[in-house]
């Protein structure tokens, strides 16, 4: 069986840049954008996507409820 894989999605016009995903993020998969949003901010984007596990820690802590995580099936071994 392969490795669990995931990916998030960020919305990023909700996205305020406050940076808790990217400390709960387990895998350092999410960064902080160097573009801003339209009202300003930094917004959270996979800055490294590879690594993501779908383990759902950073969407459980945005308080603005704006990263939506997915996971993907798993490739499976011949």
């Amino acid at each position: 069986m392969g490795k669990v894989r995931g990916a998030i999605v960020v919305d990023i016009e909700r996205c305020k840049g406050c940076g808790l995903c990217v400390v709960a993020c387990p895998t350092d998969t999410i960064v902080l954008a160097d573009e801003v949003n339209g009202k300003g901010y930094h917004y959270a984007k996979m800055g490294n996507p590879e690594a993501c596990t779908g383990c759902t820690n950073c969407a459980m802590v945005c308080p603005d409820s704006c990263i939506t995580v997915y996971r993907l099936k798993p490739e499976k071994s011949k």
